[in-house]
């Protein structure tokens, strides 16, 4: 593969159900259906979905339903065996993401989680190392969040740096979440009404790159500097490798870190990245 569709491949986990979209689950499930056979169909990753409301879907997507790749929201509290009932009848779950703060938490619930399930626990960004190597230890994966409908709910990119760093020094694979529907950083409407106030949301370019930079030594001042840059010009893409200023990461590096580290991003939007990434003459 290209750098580019090293990146891209199976990128977004697609969470239209969610702020700011907010779509009905019909509309969801038909957006989803329609992705997997449009051009890009290989950035498209799981569609996101809360364990209570897996029927409903079911029923909505009626024969498709089966054609879907499925990462399931849990509680603390979920039914779990409800959940192995659904792997057993046949429902195409393959994660499962779980708010978790800490490493006693961690531990008890991960034993819990059907085996066959991927597990991602999400953690704030002052989550200590303690929390972040219980879930290494769970053989489990972290999950971040990078924004939400109000600007407050964007972390500082210190916080996002420092993170990153000790993902990758324990070499933890994570997702990415919320506020990162555009590729590059930059000041945007925080929802889809016609008067929604501005902030500045942090890039899916960005954080990959920066993700990129420390799990392959780089050090966190480059790491806060990369998820600060707001011009696209400052990225060289080419077929071979994704560069930014001084610094490049070769397609099989990208595709390393993406298998490995970056596992993926939930955005509620599907086109507005690939759009984007048009429009900047990237893809």
């Amino acid at each position: 593969m290209t750098a580019i569709e090293s990146l891209l491949s199976g990128l977004f986990d697609y969470a239209g159900l969610y702020p700011p979209a907010s779509l009905s689950m019909r509309s969801a499930a038909n957006n989803y259906l329609e992705y997997r056979q449009s051009k890009h169909a290989s950035a498209l990753g799981r569609f996101i979905v809360n364990l209570d409301r897996l029927e409903e879907l079911r029923s909505v997507a009626g024969d498709s339903f089966n054609q879907m790749k499925l990462s399931v929201i849990a509680t603390e509290s979920a039914d779990w065996n409800s959940l192995s009932g659904l792997i057993r009848d046949g429902a195409p779950i393959e994660t499962v993401e779980i708010k978790c703060g800490s490493a006693e938490e961690i531990e008890r619930i991960r034993g819990r989680i059907p085996g066959e399930l991927t597990a991602y626990f999400e953690v704030g960004m002052d989550a200590g190392r303690s929390a972040i190597k219980a879930i290494a230890a769970a053989g489990a994966r972290a999950k971040i969040r990078m924004g939400g409908v109000v600007a407050n709910a964007f972390p500082a990119i210190a916080d996002i740096a420092q993170i990153l760093d000790t993902l990758a020094e324990i070499r933890l694979p994570f997702k990415a979440t919320a506020g990162l529907h555009h590729p590059v950083r930059s000041r945007r409407p925080l929802t889809y009404q016609p008067e929604s106030p501005q902030g500045t949301m942090h890039g899916f370019v960005n954080l990959c790159c920066a993700a990129a930079l420390l799990y392959f030594g780089g050090h966190r001042r480059q790491a806060e500097a990369l998820l600060a840059e707001e011009d696209p010009l400052a990225w060289r893409v080419s077929t071979d490798a994704i560069g930014w200023r001084d610094q490049s990461w070769t397609a099989d590096q990208i595709f390393e870190v993406r298998n490995r580290f970056v596992t993926s991003i939930g955005s509620c939007s599907f086109e507005e990245p690939i759009h984007d990434m048009q429009s900047l003459g990237w893809l």
